[in-house]
């Protein structure tokens, strides 16, 4: 069972899930739940397994996982739904297309990859889940926070920094550890890619050192028709550092569907 938090029931307008980065929570979506809302959508924003009170799973998939947004979506009589995710959302986000391409309405990438590891990747993985397991969720902070923000957010937003902090120091280390075999055990979804048939926002920040503009140019040049928005000083949470920016983009997106 997945827990989730929600910005308000909408007026019809559509629905909308947003699917939070790695190892974060619903929390990063505040903004945006709110704009939406305001806005007239219906968003729901669901918790990882074992993340402000989803289900604990110690060994699981972004396919396990999909299949879980599924059943979500259909005990809120949601049809179909903008699938937007962020980052490890992103990975989800493209297996819940693959899998359920009649429930996408539509899909928003944002500072994410479609390919899997590389073998330094994984073995740079392999060496942070060892390391959550000997310092726990401090550790993730350690690791994590750094590289989230741009350069200049620790001086001009440095609320941003606790923020963040604080979401991953209220997650246990098998939850963390558990997203992070999660990620790695993920498909190379380049091949899926120039099969998406709905509409696809694919956003990044300009300042993102963990997936860069060019990465997400990779991915926006193979969805036809997909549109490319980079988000000017932000980082890798760029809807968190840039929420204004963000929020217009993926609102923009939106209003485009419904004609």
């Amino acid at each position: 069972m997945l827990n989730w938090t929600t910005g308000g029931t909408g007026t019809g307008l559509g629905d909308v899930l947003l699917l939070h980065a790695f190892p974060l929570s619903s929390g990063m979506w505040r903004p945006q739940l709110e704009a939406l809302a305001t806005a007239g959508y219906r968003a729901i924003a669901p918790n990882s397994y074992g993340i402000e009170g989803s289900t604990e799973k110690q060994e699981w998939s972004f396919t396990e996982y999909a299949h879980d947004l599924a059943i979500l979506m259909e005990s809120l009589n949601m049809k179909n739904a903008t699938i937007a995710g962020l980052s490890m959302g992103g990975y989800q986000a493209l297996e819940f297309a693959r899998l359920y391409p009649e429930k996408t309405a539509s899909l928003v990438l944002a500072d994410t990859r479609a390919e899997e590891d590389a073998p330094e990747a994984a073995a740079a993985r392999r060496e942070f889940i060892t390391a959550i397991e000997r310092g726990g969720a401090e550790e993730a902070v350690r690791r994590m926070v750094p590289n989230y923000f741009s350069e200049s957010a620790p001086r001009e937003h440095p609320e941003l920094i606790e923020e963040a902090s604080a979401m991953i120091r209220s997650q246990s280390p098998e939850a963390i550890t558990s997203a992070m075999k999660a990620i790695m055990s993920r498909r190379d979804q380049r091949p899926l890619l120039p099969a998406i048939t709905c509409p696809a926002l694919v956003i990044c920040g300009s300042d993102d050192r963990l997936t860069p503009p060019e990465t997400a140019a990779l991915i926006s040049s193979a969805i036809a028709g997909a549109h490319l928005e980079i988000i000017q000083r932000a980082g890798h949470l760029a809807n968190m550092e840039q929420p204004e920016a963000f929020s217009a983009a993926l609102l923009n997106h939106l209003q485009q569907l419904n004609g």
